[in-house]
């Protein structure tokens, strides 16, 4: 059996606040298989952000380990921490984009903070924008673009220092349906190119069944079931994938509370 890319083992985080302890993740397994799109679902509070922090390194965990291709998350030093963030692409809900840089400026941002020299960036931003459509828009403002416009901005950015996991947080949340489809295939599409292994966190059922091949499903900081999409939505067996699948099936019927 091949080793998975990403590889979480027992992992535990605790928050404290006034003297008291909050556990948010309570000894999550999942794997993850290189150039893999893999879905995360769960209810707001679930602990779905956090598990993804955890992954990046923003958030150190309580206990347990993280494996990311040959970085043992939880116990990089300082210089390797660094290092290992810059191959770990992120994609946001709202964007997060600089209103004071054009699209181009936005891009060559994480290049810079690398300390990659002018031509290399210049090149590297140019095949990135291309690459997610958007090449036409270098010299406009974040001000100037539409929502899907701005998320293309938010995937080449993420794209630039050529990583190897891209991590989506609700990344289609904010946009419309339509919208939402036309990113939906740009990710399909740099997976396929690219070889990226790509984990997406959603609230959407759709967005799951577009796009992942696998999926997990978080309930209150456990993971309640993971596999094949197919298998999850044709045979549910947590209570949040029910609920999922029975309000999705509802609102295709067009029943609902009107």
């Amino acid at each position: 059996m091949a080793v998975p890319f990403i590889e979480i083992k027992n992992v535990s985080k605790i928050f404290t606040s006034h003297k008291l302890d909050f556990k948010v993740l309570k000894d999550v397994n999942l794997e993850v298989e290189r150039g893999d799109i893999f879905g995360i679902v769960g209810f707001s509070g679930a602990g779905k952000s956090t598990l993804i922090r955890c992954i990046n390194g923003l958030e150190t965990i309580s206990s347990g380990s993280i494996r990311v291709g040959k970085y043992q998350v939880n116990k990089l030093s300082k210089k390797d921490a660094n290092a290992y963030r810059q191959k770990i692409g992120m994609v946001f809900q709202h964007f997060n984009l600089f209103d004071s840089r054009t699209v181009y400026g936005n891009v060559t941002f994480p290049l810079e903070i690398a300390k990659q020299n002018k031509e290399e960036i210049h090149k590297r931003v140019l095949k990135i924008l291309d690459l997610v459509g958007i090449i036409d828009k270098k010299d406009f403002y974040p001000g100037q673009l539409s929502g899907g416009q701005k998320q293309r901005v938010g995937i080449a950015r993420a794209l630039a220092n050529h990583p190897s996991v891209l991590l989506s947080d609700e990344a289609t949340s904010a946009l419309d349906p339509v919208t939402s489809m036309s990113v939906l295939d740009l990710l399909k599409d740099i997976n396929k190119k690219l070889g990226l292994t790509i984990i997406l966190i959603t609230h959407s059922l759709d967005v799951v069944k577009y796009t992942c091949k696998n999926m997990a499903v978080l309930e209150n900081g456990i993971i309640a079931e993971t596999g094949k999409v197919k298998k999850i939505f044709e045979s549910p067996q947590s209570d949040t994938a029910r609920v999922f699948i029975k309000h999705n099936t509802c609102l295709s019927n067009g029943e609902g509370i009107w």
